[in-house]
Order: C-alpha cells, then sequence, then structure tokens
C-alpha cells in the first residue's frame, strides 16, 4: 500500500502540485497549530467545543482547515485550551 507521504513526495517534483501545495502552507500550518494547542491542553475535539459553547464538528472543520476562523473564535480557543493568541507578520526576505 502506498503512503500518503510517499505520494506527496512523489508529487511535489511537480511543479504546479508544489505551487498549489506552497499557496496552502499558512493554512496547513494554522490547522496544525489549531490541533497542537488542542492536544497539548489534553483535550478531545469534543472535549474543546464544550468549553467553546461550539460543536465537534465546527472543531473538526477548524482543525481540518475548510475555515478561516475570525480573531475573536481563535481567540476562544486559547481561552479554552489556556493558551495565548500571537499573531504576527513575517516580511519577505527578512
Amino acid at each position: 500500500m502506498t503512503k500518503a507521504r510517499d505520494l506527496h513526495k512523489k508529487w511535489m517534483k511537480n511543479p504546479k502540485y508544489k505551487n498549489e501545495h506552497e499557496k496552502l502552507a499558512p493554512e496547513f500550518e494554522l490547522a496544525r497549530t489549531l490541533i497542537e494547542a488542542r492536544t497539548k491542553a489534553g483535550l478531545t475535539q469534543a472535549q474543546l467545543a464544550k468549553r467553546m459553547k461550539t460543536t465537534q464538528s465546527v472543531i473538526a472543520r477548524l482543525e481540518g482547515g475548510r475555515v478561516h476562523p475570525s480573531t475573536a473564535t481563535l481567540e476562544r480557543l486559547a481561552k479554552a485550551t489556556g493558551s495565548r493568541l500571537k499573531i504576527g507578520f513575517e516580511f519577505a526576505g527578512v
């Protein structure tokens, strides 16, 4: 059976795939960060949802990168996980 990691490595050799993947990198990064905040807090998606007064499916969509959360949502998530929201900018070439 072929692993997704191996397919990704192969596909990254294709310039079109690589370009599209790189465009989505910030969304992948945010999704990874949200999952990391939840897991470091020792919470399931359902537990986090309860703390945020939302549903598990909303948390799944946030973690799946299928939605663009507002700053208010990110602040609620930070509070629910006992973390602090930090937003910054990085400049190209710096």
